[in-house]
């Protein structure tokens, strides 16, 4: 039993995938997720349908590698953060679709929070910036406008949970209600010092304390299910937010390793060990995965914890996304595979800068008022320029987090990198002209899923530790940057100009 089993349910996608002891992968299955946008700035998705995909990928791909669910030998889960579901525990029905981690709908309260002084100790506490993107306000807004949400709530009856947490219920079949304190540390309730829920935020946000699941290290055993077959219950024994399980899988265990996740979103985290530092740049402070003893979940005061472990974070809310808009939205591309070729029939952007604030913009900007612009047009544009400064807006995007982040913390020295959108070898280079280090793509780009596979795999016994899984990292390419730095200097601040117009309203 030395396989393992991650389920990976993105923003976009469910997808499962089957490891085996050395990180390789055996089979994986997909399947797309729906979106839904009741409102302009509103994202929404049925958590039924994410469960039923995230089972039928499980089993699809256990199949695939010819395997029997008993050589499994554990399950990892890993999930989109921040994006909220709230259900009945009795019948385990979800009062409402769930609120994703893009939706801006909150904003009106955030503000409110704001004016009302809470700044400071939710920076304190959480490491976090009081935004739309964290789940607290996404769950005020359940209670206050699902009817009956709230007297259920005070009366035991609901749960809340990330995605993760929805899972394990499932899987466990309602026996099971927890999270880790990645997860949890997205929320904008949890302490990440203490590593408890933080009673004045609660109050502030008036979220009863019922409904929040048991907190425990990102390894550890949360579980078993029988769900999938074999006459066997496999442990479910790893759990982390798509972002921290990535920067595990990525295998940046020591402070000042730094990864970028390139998918719907992108995700810059540092490594900064067991000390949390704060930002002056617009970056976040979160709770990195964590191995260890458990942290005590709800009690009040653990006499054990886990060791702590920390990152700086930056947050952009559209990266692979813009593809996606340019094939579903602008149809400019049939297939997102097709971008790579469109963008280079042309030589450059030839000054059209795009930056894909559709959603508002997140570090080191934190703007939800701005909104997406194509500027730079001229009579001699064309759908290849537009599409190639798309995927150069990726790279910008993330060279603003990387600038903040050495200005954080310690110089970076090399950026690895994964996530689907960094198979793209034209996207790639720009990254590494503009960053001016080294930016290194893994031989298994899979890293998010990979990461939570490792969690399970050490809880369950399959690894012996963080040495073990240092060794297993391995590179496929890397991309030395060709760009001078005052050239890059200038592409640079001709995307800070644009940015500051998508501002201005």
């Amino acid at each position: 039993m030395s396989y393992l089993l991650t389920l990976d349910q993105g923003t976009s996608s469910s997808r499962s995938i089957v490891f085996d002891r050395e990180g390789r992968i055996c089979a994986m299955a997909q399947r797309e997720l729906q979106q839904h946008f009741p409102q302009p700035g509103w994202v929404e998705h049925d958590a039924d349908v994410i469960w039923r995909d995230q089972l039928a990928t499980a089993l699809e791909a256990i199949a695939k590698a010819g395997l029997s669910p008993a050589q499994i030998a554990a399950i990892g889960i890993t999930n989109q953060r921040e994006t909220t579901v709230l259900w009945n525990r009795r019948t385990g029905q979800p009062i409402h679709r769930a609120i994703v981690w893009q939706d801006r709908r909150t904003e009106a309260l955030c503000v409110q929070l704001r004016e009302q002084g809470w700044q400071e100790t939710v920076r304190e506490a959480t490491g976090l910036v009081i935004d739309p993107y964290f789940s607290g306000t996404k769950i005020r807004w359940l209670l206050d406008h699902v009817p009956g949400a709230r007297a259920a709530a005070d009366n035991g009856e609901l749960a809340f949970g990330t995605i993760d947490s929805w899972l394990l219920w499932r899987l466990t079949e309602g026996r099971v209600h927890a999270t880790d304190v990645s997860n949890a540390s997205r929320t904008m309730l949890f302490d990440i010092r203490s590593r408890q829920w933080h009673g004045g935020l609660l109050q502030a946000l008036e979220v009863p304390a019922s409904v929040l699941p048991a907190v425990w290290p990102s390894s550890h055993l949360f579980g078993e299910t029988t769900l999938l077959g074999g006459g066997r219950a496999i442990p479910i024994a790893g759990m982390a937010g798509d972002q921290q399980a990535a920067l595990f899988g990525q295998a940046c265990f020591s402070p000042g390793m730094t990864k970028n996740t390139y998918g719907t979103g992108c995700f810059m985290l540092m490594h900064t060990g067991s000390e949390m530092k704060r930002s002056g740049h617009g970056l976040i402070s979160t709770a990195a995965a964590q191995v260890g003893v458990p942290s005590g979940g709800s009690a009040p005061a653990p006499s054990v914890s886990a060791p702590a472990a920390y990152a700086l974070e930056g947050s952009v809310f559209v990266g692979g996304a813009v593809v996606q808009w340019l094939r579903d939205g602008l149809q400019a591309i049939t297939h997102s595979s097709d971008v790579e070729s469109l963008a280079a029939s042309v030589d450059s952007s030839e000054g059209v800068v795009f930056v894909p604030a559709f959603t508002g913009l997140g570090a080191p900007y934190w703007d939800a008022r701005a909104r997406g612009a194509i500027v730079g047009l001229t009579r001699g544009s064309t759908v290849a320029h537009i599409a190639r400064a798309a995927l150069e807006s990726i790279a910008f995007q993330s060279a603003a987090l990387l600038q903040a982040m050495s200005q954080d913390g310690a110089p970076v020295a090399e950026l690895r990198v994964d996530g689907g959108a960094c198979v793209n070898d034209l996207l790639m280079q720009f990254q590494a002209d503009l960053l001016g280090i080294p930016v290194l793509r893994p031989a298994v780009t899979e890293t998010t899923a990979l990461g939570a596979a490792y969690l399970a795999g050490l809880a369950c016994g399959v690894f012996s530790g963080e040495a073990e899984l240092t060794a297993l990292w391995r590179e496929q390419k890397r991309f030395k940057p060709r760009l001078s730095r005052e050239a890059a200097a200038e592409k640079i601040n001709a995307w800070e100009s644009a940015v500051r117009q998508t501002q201005a309203r």
